[in-house]
């Protein structure tokens, strides 16, 4: 299985403490255990900004940042070993192994962190935290903070600013190394696969969770502990819900199914959506809204490259569209001002894409000082236009209402323009049709 190597988390640590103010401190806690029902929890999954710095796994830890400290910038506290929690729950880093395996400098007991932590705070102008996204943390550095303050006239000194961690960090984790876009490739891969697989298990009579399932397998046989996102499954008119998650109806012939599902590699996700008839046929109006949705991805394609801003695939697919949408005679009027009006906005109400990387809807700014943010090297976003013809539409033909057709593809952005992640699923009318028809026995 494809790793982040531990040299790169070092790297992290270092990059972010070459931004940090001098005499600083950045202190990052890991994702608290959720509770499922009474006393089972879910599957445990890092938090993202505290695994991007430390690749560390487990729950109840806190990362340390202090940037020219004489007895080891990097302190992680975590849980001791036990024997006995050990037995029922897995094993534990410690502290020898929070050194030894993750590059700590320094390690000590969770159970300590109020003994240490307030002493490792004090005398340092500015705790680098983030605020506001975990409010029980936030109470607990407070307080930290107020026990150096009730010794101020002692000679203790509280620090003077506090600067949320966002900022530093999200940017950094905006550009991605060689090292993730390979992560990015492998969950790409599988969740790949698993579209595939799904497309071959196509039947009408079958249900929209018996194509989840053959997703789930393909996850899990590929080592992805778990999809990136709660997989959307939508056959017929639920192609039309965006976040539709019941993931129960039955696949109808006639009908197109939309799934959007990827998995995750070490916290690296991944995120497609492809449309497909359940007989393996696309009708003449199912082939016209999924060639024109497939015609502004490609036109989204060629927009993104080093120099050229956030939204310009957006507005290339917004216009292909529209366009699209005139000639089909969904739409009427000069396309200009259908643009201008968002008049296209009744059947393709997204944008193009979002960031991508350990968060499926990534961190990083779209907009810097007001202005689309300009591509880089090493950006990671999704495109999927979609069109969505509501079934309760009455101002266009009967023939139209109820198709739902989205595309999704992951890029990275390149020197070149970008790399397509996700190329492995067939796409075009024909492969998806040849596909269908291969795994059926039929000619195609």
């Amino acid at each position: 299985m494809i790793h982040i190597p531990k040299a790169e988390y070092s790297r992290r640590r270092k990059a972010l403490m070459a931004q940090m103010e001098p005499n600083s401190i950045a202190i990052l806690p890991a994702a608290a255990v959720a509770i499922r029902n009474r006393d089972v929890e879910h599957v445990y999954r890092q938090d993202s900004d505290f695994q991007y710095l430390s690749g560390f796994p487990e729950p109840q830890a806190v990362i340390v940042l202090m940037p020219g400290r004489e007895h080891g910038e990097y302190v992680l506290f975590c849980r001791e070993r036990n024997a006995e929690r050990e037995l029922w729950d897995g094993l534990r880093a410690g502290q020898e192994g929070a050194i030894r395996d993750y590059g700590a400098d320094d390690a000590f007991p969770i159970t300590d962190i109020d003994d240490i932590l307030p002493g490792l705070i004090e005398g340092r102008d500015r705790v680098y935290s983030a605020m506001g996204s975990n409010p029980e943390f936030d109470r607990h550095l407070m307080e930290w903070i107020n026990v150096i303050r009730s010794k101020a006239h002692l000679g203790a000194q509280p620090p003077n600013e506090f600067v949320a961690l966002d900022h530093l960090l999200h940017d950094m984790r905006l550009y991605k190394s060689a090292a993730e876009v390979k992560v990015m490739r492998e969950a790409a891969r599988i969740s790949a696969q698993a579209h595939i697989r799904a497309m071959q298990a196509s039947r009408a009579g079958l249900h929209e969770y018996s194509l989840e399932a053959e997703l789930d397998y393909e996850f899990r046989k590929g080592g992805a502990k778990m999809p990136a996102y709660g997989s959307i499954v939508a056959a017929g008119r639920n192609g039309c819900i965006l976040h539709y998650q019941q993931n129960d109806a039955v696949l109808k012939d006639g009908d197109l199914v939309l799934i959007d599902a990827g998995c995750e590699i070490d916290c690296y996700a991944s995120d497609i959506t492809r449309t497909w008839p359940v007989n393996g046929r696309f009708s003449p109006e199912q082939k016209a809204i999924y060639e024109l949705v497939l015609a502004a991805q490609e036109a989204a394609f060629a927009e993104i490259a080093p120099d050229k801003h956030w939204n310009q695939a957006h507005e290339a697919t917004v216009r292909v569209i529209t366009t699209g949408l005139v000639e089909l005679g969904l739409l009427e009027g000069a396309v200009d001002d259908l643009i201008a009006s968002e008049a296209y906005k009744a059947f393709y109400m997204h944008r193009a894409g979002h960031w991508l990387g350990m968060d499926v809807h990534d961190v990083g700014e779209y907009k810097v000082g007001g202005e689309w943010r300009v591509l880089e090297v090493g950006m990671a976003l999704t495109v999927e236009p979609g069109i969505y013809i509501s079934p309760d539409n009455q101002q266009v033909a009967k023939k139209w209402r109820g198709i739902g057709v989205r595309i999704e593809d992951d890029v990275v952005v390149t020197k070149q323009g970008c790399e397509i992640l996700t190329g492995g699923v067939p796409k075009s009318v024909a492969a998806i049709e040849a596909l269908m028809a291969a795994a059926r026995g039929q000619a195609s």
